[in-house]
């Protein structure tokens, strides 16, 4: 019977073995993916670390089945770190409650994020590395983000973000002649209608008597800011966002 307690104990001891040396090899890949997402997100940075502030002019669509809001010239000024106001014509705003965060810099500003590789995708034709950001402050809004990111030019295709107070939204970018900025061409933003903050000036289009908070649930909103010019690191007052 010695023999085989000491054969017993003996393939224990290398089952062990196998499986810290499997745990190991796991643990190593996963920091290793961990790193690979978090220079690209790093690399992304770096682009849009260029822009201290910019202006832009450009033309906004909204949208949304129930809303009479034609389409108008808007104004978008942005200083870092995170200062940001969008202008339409008249001094009316139309901005999913919570705002809409069109720069990029926004959702990458600070550190207090863990960056965690989740497989390749596409947004229309292009591949795309897809990374979710989880917040590590207890105090964030954002509850997760998830970047669809080229990886040969370092931009952010697609975003999605989920929110503890404003919801879930998603903000797609085409890119052209401003994209060694890391600024886009155009900006489609979509959202759920029961977070949308209405804005003085717009009215609603209703068949029914439901109430308004009932009438938005469940319907979904699309903002386009099609930009026509950029003016980028030539200085923007603190007063533009008062």
């Amino acid at each position: 019977m010695l023999p085989l307690r000491l054969c017993v104990k003996t393939n224990n001891t290398k089952m062990k073995k196998i499986l810290l040396l499997l745990l190991s090899i796991i643990i190593f890949q996963q920091a290793a993916f961990s790193q690979d997402a978090m220079g690209l997100i790093n690399k992304v940075k770096s682009k849009l670390d260029k822009v201290n502030d910019y202006v832009a002019e450009g033309r906004m669509k909204t949208d949304v089945s129930f809303i009479k809001a034609p389409a108008g010239k808007v104004k978008v000024f942005y200083k870092k770190p995170n200062k940001f106001k969008l202008k339409r014509d008249g001094g009316i705003s139309i901005l999913p409650k919570g705002g809409v965060s069109v720069n990029m810099s926004n959702l990458l500003t600070g550190k207090d994020f863990v960056a965690i590789p989740s497989g390749d995708s596409k947004v229309g034709n292009i591949p795309v590395k897809v990374v979710k950001l989880l917040p590590t402050s207890e105090n964030s809004d954002v509850v997760l983000t998830t970047l669809y990111i080229e990886e040969a030019t370092s931009l952010i295709r697609k975003a999605n973000t989920t929110t503890k107070e404003n919801g879930t939204y998603e903000m797609e970018m085409i890119y052209g002649k401003f994209a060694s900025f890391g600024l886009p061409d155009k900006v489609i933003f979509a959202f759920n209608t029961k977070d949308y903050k209405l804005p003085k000036g717009v009215t609603l289009d209703f068949d029914t008597n439901e109430p308004v908070a009932d009438r938005m649930k469940n319907k979904k909103g699309r903002v386009e800011i099609s930009y026509t010019n950029y003016i980028i690191n030539k200085g923007v007052s603190d007063a533009e966002f008062r």
